[in-house]
């Protein structure tokens, strides 16, 4: 062909896919978000670090795309799974949870919703082929860290079909962890329960109160004020109302959170200090985090589920129910609340939270052991939701639905889903050149 012909068509495939680029961020982050200026430039800035910054940050972009393409292995229409909606490299940590063990789990489900368990798959697969870039990764060994996520997943569902584990105890923790994970848990052990505590808070004449830092300032009166007025709203969803639970839930502090991940940029987030037990100078003082949340993104892509909006209509309570189904153990403090016509979820603040960085990462073999630990993960994810079939959420067992989605052929599934991830990687190290094309044109017009 001509080699003008050639760049032309270039630039035509460029400028359509720019237009779709800056017609989605403004649908959704200008219209749908209401994000001001400033929030939408500081999102920006985020997503602008690293293609995988910038696919973080666009879950709304992927969904378009993924949305309007074939794959053979969805489930049926009427039997979707609860998904957690966002599923990356970056979603996954370790905590404590209700019981006192520490864990290695999902830990954000913001994005929760009903649709077909591939879309979980189908992102989380991507993430891992842009951490291998990030990481200096070969192609081969790209799909490699994909298969080893899709081979446990695979492993595990079934598993879970067959009745061999049971999703509703199936957990990573000290005894079933390995590789990075293990070594993360071991030194998470050694921090203390005051760890989070001392870190944000300091103690004024005997009294305990958030110690301000450019993360954490104080709120306006009348943010105060419109937090204190719905906090029975919560007390209510907490089931809290016997006098010594109301002593526990008493609030004490206060504060703003700023700094919030990439796609929560523009939503309010608080810290709220509550009293906890009666221990001298605050010590079991906890932490809880008040974070405002909206529709999730999947919403505007998969079929409307009527009996799912009227049962989620709060949007707090959505994340909490979400939260709860993916969970076997389940923070005791996730509740929800509303403030004004913005609606919010409580959950604590673990003083165990912990990212595994990539930079622990150091080997092949690491990140194939971590990849197939949140296969096995998602898995459970998947299968532990439906639980509460008996309460009509979903009245059938997702784990054998994806089980017949998959079909037998365990390795074709796995080959065509990483083959397609490393492919979309492409696609979104494409957009992620026109993005920061796109905000730089942004720049020299402000």
């Amino acid at each position: 062909m001509d080699p003008k012909l050639t760049e032309r068509v270039k630039l035509t495939q460029n400028k359509l896919r720019r237009r779709t680029l800056s017609a989605i961020f403004q649908e959704f982050d200008q219209k749908l978000m209401r994000l001001e200026r400033s929030k939408r430039e500081e999102k920006y800035l985020k997503m602008s670090v690293t293609p995988f910054s910038f696919f973080r940050g666009s879950a709304y972009l992927f969904y378009f795309d993924v949305s309007r393409e074939w794959f053979p292995y969805h489930t049926p229409i009427n039997r979707p799974t609860w998904i957690q909606g966002d599923l990356h490299f970056e979603n996954f940590g370790a905590f404590r949870n209700e019981r006192g063990s520490l864990v290695y789990d999902v830990n954000d489900f913001d994005e929760g919703y009903l649709g077909s368990y591939l879309y979980d798959l189908l992102r989380m697969s991507v993430s891992i082929a842009l951490v291998g870039r990030l990481k200096g990764q070969s192609y081969e060994n790209q799909l490699g860290g994909i298969e080893a996520y899709l081979q446990a997943y695979s492993k595990q569902i079934r598993r879970f079909a067959k009745g061999k584990d049971d999703p509703g105890t199936y957990a990573i923790d000290m005894e079933r962890a390995e590789g990075p994970v293990k070594k993360l848990l071991k030194k998470l052990q050694k921090r203390k329960d005051q760890h989070f505590l001392e870190k944000v808070t300091a103690l004024v004449q005997e009294n305990r109160q958030f110690a301000a830092t450019e993360e954490i300032v104080s709120p306006t009166e009348k943010e105060r004020a419109e937090l204190l007025d719905a906090w029975p709203n919560y007390l209510e969803s907490v089931a809290a109302d016997e006098a010594a639970e109301l002593r526990h839930f008493q609030i004490k502090d206060i504060a703003v959170k700023h700094g919030s991940g990439t796609a929560s940029i523009g939503l309010d987030r608080f810290y709220v200090l509550i009293e906890a037990g009666e221990e001298a100078q605050g010590g079991d003082d906890i932490v809880l985090e008040v974070k405002e949340v909206r529709v999730p993104v999947p919403a505007y892509f998969m079929p409307y589920d009527e009996s799912f909006w009227a049962m989620f209509e709060h949007q707090g309570k959505r994340v909490t129910m979400t939260q709860k189904a993916m969970h076997h153990e389940a923070d005791p403090y996730l509740g929800w609340l509303s403030i004004g016509d913005r609606q919010f979820y409580v959950r604590e603040r673990s003083p165990y939270k912990k990212r595994l960085k990539l930079e622990a990462l150091e080997t092949e073999g690491d990140l194939l052991s971590v990849t197939a630990t949140m296969g096995r993960l998602t898995a459970k994810m998947h299968a532990r939701a439906d639980v509460d079939v008996a309460q009509g959420i979903l009245a059938y067992h997702s784990e054998v639905e994806i089980v017949k989605a998959m079909g037998n052929d365990e390795d074709a599934f796995c080959t065509f889903i990483a083959n397609w991830a490393v492919s979309y990687a492409n696609q979104v190290e494409q957009d992620y050149a026109l993005f920061t094309d796109w905000l730089s044109g942004r720049k020299k017009q402000s």
